[in-house]
């Protein structure tokens, strides 16, 4: 049985009265990428301060990389990029690596070539003797994401990692991340940007209020396609539909075909044409994650 990277049940927090977390349970399994979402408040943040050991639980269990929260041996085995960080602007990118590659205790024949390697990785390569002084957010942000590759982590755990970032550069990270993945790591993404989680991340947990409201793989939680294709000329006889799944005709006048994966899509429309209808307008209609999110976080209206 493959040990999960992170796995929680109950897991609570409490200051005092004020309850950060009320009940996490999630499992991140090893060499999966895992969305970690939650409006403001949630309690994401309190979340990986408990994964990480920077604080302990008030109730529930966990374990990272198969250790229980805090274990010294599993904390040298996970990278973290915070989503507030700086560095010291007389440092250059390969003494603020270099740091790093030590602190994670990489011996020292390997550091030189792992702090080459994700210069190279994060597009930064030819910037490593510049200081940190004249680097933009967004190369910092490189930079960061760089530190917590540092070694080949069994963990990375990102938060907010495209925040600063242009399209371009946010392409960029998704490469870094896939890459990561190959290699062999799990990695926890937490980000606002939704779009990104739904294009990288194979897992999602959605949080509110502190607890785990929705979970699962974004196929099952997003749902298969509502497909709507605006159609004329198409004969009362449509038995040559019925291999496609339910279908009828909305109060706008398109036809609706449910059920139908996406791929399926180009069939679809090619039997309509067959049968002597003329395609004017598909749409997918697949739920996006945004939709699905605001449904779970949004708060009633009084």
């Amino acid at each position: 049985m493959i040990t999960p990277a992170i796995e929680t049940a109950g897991l609570r927090k409490a200051y005092g009265r004020t309850v950060a977390l009320e009940s996490l349970d999630i499992r991140v399994d090893a060499g999966e990428v895992f969305g970690f979402l939650g409006p403001n408040g949630a309690g994401k943040t309190t979340a990986v301060k408990l994964l990480l050991g920077l604080t302990r639980p008030t109730a529930g269990s966990g374990t990272v990389l198969g250790r229980p929260l805090g274990d010294l041996e599993a904390r040298r085995r996970i990278g973290y990029l915070p989503e507030l960080f700086r560095y010291q602007a007389w440092l250059t990118a390969r003494e603020v690596l270099g740091l790093h590659a030590r602190l994670a205790g990489l011996d020292a024949a390997r550091r030189r070539s792992e702090v080459e390697r994700v210069l190279a990785l994060v597009g930064l390569e030819g910037r490593g003797d510049d200081r940190m002084g004249g680097f933009s957010k967004g190369m910092q942000q490189r930079l960061g994401l760089g530190a917590a590759l540092l070694g080949d982590p069994s963990l990375v755990i990102l938060d907010e990692p495209t925040s600063a970032l242009d399209p371009v550069g946010r392409d960029d990270v998704r490469a870094i991340i896939r890459e990561a993945q190959a290699r062999g790591s799990a990695v926890l993404l937490n980000s606002h940007l939704l779009g990104e989680v739904e294009r990288l991340c194979d897992r999602v947990a959605i949080v509110n209020h502190g607890t785990v409201v929705a979970a699962g793989p974004l196929t099952a939680l997003l749902g298969q396609a509502a497909v709507r294709i605006r159609v004329t000329d198409l004969p009362q006889d449509r038995s040559a539909l019925d291999a496609f799944g339910d279908h009828e005709d909305d109060e706008e006048g398109w036809l609706v075909v449910r059920g139908l994966d996406e791929d399926r899509i180009p069939d679809l429309v090619a039997a309509i044409v067959a049968a002597g209808g003329r395609v004017h307008a598909v749409d997918p209609g697949r739920r996006s994650l945004e939709d699905l999110f605001l449904d779970l976080v949004r708060e009633p209206k009084a």
